[in-house]
Formats: structure tokens, C-alpha cells, sequence
């Protein structure tokens, strides 16, 4: 899988460019980092990617998910998994029934229990099956929110600020685990930070200026 941003440009509604002719490609198990101050863009760019840019921006350009064009394909046909810095947990779900809510239609009945207690299990966390997102802490529902995203078999992850709501000792273990998790999946990411200290070893970094990115 691999993942291509080729010649996008993105138009506020006031017609200011924010994005211009921006191009980025993003191989299987990479994790690039688009850096830069609070406010300049990158969540937008990545609700474009997403799917869900406001319609009050104008896009153009194209997006190639593993071989594919997805520029046009609806939000939720394109596959692609997004990792807030809030965990969004449905709050009414158990932790077993959050992660088996993100499993693939085709997986039915009991096996759905199951995989989400295997999970459960592979993380150390059995005894949470039956507790409810407020019921555990913030590390715990982190690390319960990446398994349900990866578990529903993305073809491209989104990172927006995902540890930034973390205290710095949780922080840097739970950074290292999620960038294990996304690469032994071989999911291209792309992570959006202004912390330098998010940046995993060795990866692609795009520095967002004030002015419009180009690449």
C-alpha cells in the first residue's frame, strides 16, 4: 500500500491560498510528519484527505490510495483511518463493544467478541472488556483507540496531534507503541504535530510555513 498527494491545492473561503501545489508520497509502513504552528492548515489538509473538507473550501488536485484515485470516492469508501488527540470512544459502548463496532462488516456474530477480546488480551487489558471509556484512564483509552482504528484495516492513517493530551511519561511510551503497531501493519501514515519530540526516528518531515507549503 502506498499513498500519493500529486499537485493539491486548497482554497480558504476568503480565496487566500492555503495550500499550493503541494505534493507528498507516503510508502507502506512510512510514517510522515507535517510540522507547524497552530492554526496554519494541517487539520484541514487532512479532513481533505479524509474526506470531510468543509464545502466552503475549494480543492483541486489528485489523491492515489494504493493505486487507486480517491479524490472523489466518498469519505466512507475511502478507508482511512483518522487518530484524534481526543479518543472519541462511544461513551455508551463497552470497551470489547467499541472494538468490535470498528471491525469489517464481513466479520459476524460471536467472532466479533472474539477478536475484540483477543485484542483486549494481546494489550494486557482482558480485565477492561466490560468497563466503559470513563471508567479507565486516558493512557488506556489511547491505546484502546489506535486498536479499534488499526482493527478496522485502514488503508491510510491520519494522525492529528494524537499525544498531545498526554502527560510526558505516558506520552513518549505510548508514541513509540503506536508507531510499532503502524508499522508492523505497514499503513502509511501521516502525522500532523507542531512537537518535535512526536517525530519518529528517521522519518520524512515537512515543515509548514506560515505561507503556503509547495513540494
Amino acid at each position: 500500500m502506498s499513498f500519493h498527494i500529486t499537485n493539491v491545492t486548497i482554497t480558504q473561503p476568503n480565496g487566500d491560498i492555503l495550500l499550493a501545489s503541494f505534493s507528498l508520497h507516503i510508502a507502506k509502513g512510512e510514517i510522515v510528519t507535517l510540522m507547524g504552528p497552530s492554526g496554519c492548515g494541517k487539520s484541514t489538509l487532512l479532513n481533505y484527505l479524509a474526506g470531510h473538507l468543509n464545502p466552503e473550501f475549494i480543492a483541486k488536485g489528485a489523491l492515489t490510495l494504493n493505486n487507486q484515485a480517491i479524490t472523489e470516492v466518498p469519505a466512507h469508501l475511502r478507508n482511512i483511518g483518522v487518530l484524534f488527540q481526543d479518543d472519541l470512544l462511544f461513551p455508551h459502548l463497552t470497551v470489547w463493544e467499541n472494538l468490535a463496532f470498528a471491525l469489517p462488516n464481513n466479520i459476524k456474530g460471536n467472532e466479533r467478541k472474539h477478536q475484540a477480546l483477543t485484542a483486549l488480551a494481546q494489550l494486557e487489558l482482558a480485565e477492561l472488556a466490560n468497563a466503559y471509556p470513563h471508567q479507565i484512564s486516558g493512557g488506556q483509552r489511547a491505546r484502546i483507540s489506535l486498536t479499534r482504528l488499526l482493527m478496522a484495516k485502514p488503508k491510510l492513517i491520519l494522525l492529528d496531534e494524537p499525544f498531545s493530551k498526554l502527560d510526558s511519561a505516558l506520552r513518549l511510551q505510548f508514541r513509540d507503541w503506536v508507531f510499532q503497531q503502524i508499522q508492523q501493519a505497514s499503513i502509511p501514515t501521516l502525522m500532523v504535530t507542531h512537537d518535535k519530540q512526536d517525530i519518529p526516528n528517521d522519518s520524512q518531515v515537512v515543515q509548514w510555513q506560515q505561507e503556503p507549503p509547495h513540494a
